[in-house]
């Protein structure tokens, strides 16, 4: 990422699995969005880039929250105290759902355990 963000530009590392760029009500704050299964995506398309799901600056003085769909910034309406708290509850139980699914499909430590001294016979 550059030190100096550009207005107007997505700035994707996927090296580094994150997404960034100047807040779209033009207050200056950078705005960092991990990507990843539980976190936002991005989609490159020919009309510009989707950043999936909404950005909401809720710890910026903006509050602004907004999608950016084929590189266009949509505004989404505010959100109140109680929405950003139940917001963030939703993805924290996504998260945990996601990692706890992930976790059964490897089977926990002890599978992962059996299944290599199972290699050696």
């Amino acid at each position: 990422m550059p030190k100096q963000l550009e207005p107007g530009i997505l700035y994707i590392s996927e090296e580094f699995g994150t997404a960034a760029h100047l807040c779209a009500c033009g207050c200056g704050a950078k705005i960092r969005t991990p990507l990843g299964p539980t976190e936002w995506s991005v989609e490159e398309t020919d009309a510009g880039p989707t950043l999936r799901p909404s950005v909401g600056n809720w710890q910026q003085a903006c509050k602004s929250h907004y999608v950016i769909y084929r590189g266009e910034v949509n505004w989404a309406e505010p959100w109140t105290d109680q929405e950003i708290h139940d917001g963030r509850m939703r993805e924290g139980k996504r998260r945990e759902a996601y990692y706890r699914a992930l976790y059964r499909e490897s089977g926990g430590p002890l599978d992962k355990l059996a299944r290599w001294i199972k290699r050696f016979f």
